[in-house]
């Protein structure tokens, strides 16, 4: 990996000032053709790209020999967010940008985004500022169809499903105990529980069922997780729908769907390949929510980037205690993958949050609350520690902040032995993000390190959890209700007591209560469900009042967005 002296700072100085809307400093970069960004920053021929347009295109894993691994692995992460922002994407992208512009060939694996928090208050996820991720409009606004591949691949199982039972139901399922949803890119809580089948014999059979949001799709976590075609469609296949009457387990592969699955998934199981606002290459493939699923981007992705770059720069999602517990425990664990380095991303105005402060005072200097805050970040450093990896953590400064305020986060980090850069990559691109950059090449200098799971594949599936909630959350014990109990019971009588936990909760806290801010300890963890996911490898553990469908804010983000008199998007940020 060389570092050349040279630093090479892109683009060029006609973008709008800082503070100006994300969506009129994407516009006023002109992306390069994709085919010349292949090209140029990964060696790629036209024959390895199937071109969507001039911006944009995904790779043929065919043409890719993704066996040898040359790149170094960087996670990025972040403390528990909240509705100041911490920002893991712009992060990602800055930090790629910084490595990049310091000569080393660097490429960012990012989420794509859903459509359900786009129009919701979350907003997109093509970063900020001057890191963001371009064509920034069609990357936020359906992309290149893949989660509507997902989603019309998941819901042709549950019309194969009903149609089944409709002809007979040969496979004798239990019309009380399928489990297969349904699911859209959309948050609508009207339609979490639904009765279906209503009409009279023509027109179904009635039961009981609902929808998820797309990202919380097995179908989701099964593409992120694939290694190529042939494991898709062997994950999709082994994909639990329900039980038969006599209470054995009935697949998809019993049902004969998962060829007609995989034709589905064909291209959206091929990476993304979009650029950055500084031109270098960003791969954006898949996009579960790590609240509710296992929050990273796809394993092939991950792959063809660490074949093709010297630096892998992703993104896990939300704070570490998910995020980042999942990347390790579930995506490395099943891939067989480990970070060289981990990047915990913080904000001061984050930090006045978890210290007490109210939304509308974070623009006062608060030194105290930065103080109390800092130790949602102490405890974020501890639990990677844990892991056997050592944070750097970067302090993604916001033009608002005062000196004395980043000394608080100085001296903590200092406190705690790990190394700390203050970032501007938000307000000039990778020129802001050089000092983490250079702390992050020093340390893909030194040996690896040897990453250890937080817990063994042999450990019972309560103890998962137990460790899981007291290790990292600070919980003194979990709590399973009557249902969980029965379900965790099952799962290991049906021999899949050995597959990591995937513990869905509030992100905004370390409890399951989103408004508990701070690092809280000896708290309960109230486990209310249990769900299998054979084909993606893990069993999701669903707590407190999270909803694997969210809902709608009273202002959603749709009624501010819409196109001009010239036909340009307006509103989406």
């Amino acid at each position: 990996m060389n570092n050349d002296s040279n630093v090479v700072l892109l683009p060029p100085d006609n973008l709008p000032p800082p503070g100006s809307p994300d969506i009129d400093i994407a516009r006023a970069v002109t992306p390069k053709p994709i085919i010349e960004v292949a090209a140029e920053r990964l060696g790629l021929l036209p024959h390895a790209l199937i071109p969507y347009g001039h911006y944009k295109a995904k790779l043929d894993m065919a043409q890719l020999d993704v066996g040898h691994q040359r790149g170094k692995l960087v996670l990025v992460t972040a403390i528990t967010p909240t509705t100041a922002g911490e920002g893991k994407t712009t992060t990602s992208i800055g930090l790629s940008d910084g490595i990049n512009a310091l000569g080393v060939n660097s490429t960012a694996c990012l989420r794509e985004p859903s459509l359900g928090p786009c129009f919701g208050m979350k907003g997109g996820a093509a970063g900020g500022g001057r890191s963001q991720a371009i064509p920034m409009e069609d990357l936020n606004l359906h992309f290149n169809g893949d989660f509507h591949a997902i989603t019309v691949a998941h819901n042709l199982l549950v019309s194969l499903i009903d149609n089944h039972i409709h002809w007979g139901n040969e496979l004798e399922l239990d019309l009380r105990r399928i489990s297969w949803r349904r699911v859209m890119d959309l948050n609508e809580r009207a339609l979490r529980n639904i009765v279906c089948g209503l009409g009279g014999a023509a027109h179904g059979v009635p039961r009981e069922s609902g929808f998820d949001i797309t990202v919380a799709s097995e179908i989701m976590a099964v593409m992120c997780l694939s290694e190529n075609q042939q494991d898709l469609q062997r994950r999709l296949g082994a994909m639990m729908i329900g039980y038969r009457r006599d209470g054995s387990v009935v697949t998809v592969r019993d049902l004969g769907a998962d060829g007609a699955m995989t034709v589905l998934l064909k291209e959206a199981m091929m990476p993304n390949l979009i650029q950055s606002l500084e031109f270098n290459p960003v791969l954006v493939h898949g996009g579960p929510f790590a609240n509710i699923a296992h929050g990273c981007s796809s394993l092939m992705a991950t792959r063809a980037a660490l074949a093709l770059s010297d630096v892998v720069v992703t993104e896990a999602g939300f704070g570490a205690d998910l995020g980042a517990e999942k990347f390790i425990d579930i995506k490395c664990r099943l891939a067989g993958l480990s970070p060289d380095a981990v990047v915990l991303v913080c904000t001061v105005r984050a930090l006045k949050m978890h210290g007490g402060v109210e939304k509308h005072s974070l623009d006062l200097p608060n030194v105290a609350a930065v103080e109390i805050g800092s130790a949602n970040l102490l405890r974020h450093i501890q639990n990677i520690q844990q892991f056997g990896l050592a944070p750097l953590v970067a302090i993604n400064r916001f033009p608002g902040d005062s000196e004395e305020e980043i000394a608080v986060i100085q001296r903590c980090c200092l406190a705690s032995g790990v190394r700390v850069a203050s970032a501007e990559h938000w307000a000039r691109g990778s020129e802001g993000a050089l000092d983490i950059a250079q702390l992050v090449l020093e340390q893909l200098q030194h040996p690896s390190p040897t990453v250890t799971p937080l817990y063994p594949d042999d450990m019972p599936l309560d103890e998962k959890i137990h460790t899981v909630a007291s290790r990292l959350y600070g919980a003194c014990e979990v709590q399973f209700s009557t249902a969980a109990l029965r379900q965790l019971e099952e799962i290991h009588q049906l021999g899949f007591g050995h597959l990591p936990v995937c513990i869905a909760k509030t992100p905004y806290s370390f409890t399951s209560e989103p408004d508990v801010k701070g690092a809280p300890i000896n708290h309960a963890l109230p486990v209310r469900e249990l769900r299998l996911m054979a084909g993606a490898g893990f069993v999701v553990v669903v707590c407190g009042d999270i909803m694997t469908m969210p809902g709608l804010p009273r202002h959603p983000a749709a009624l501010d967005i819409k196109l001009d008199a010239q036909g340009e998007i307006v509103g989406l940020f």
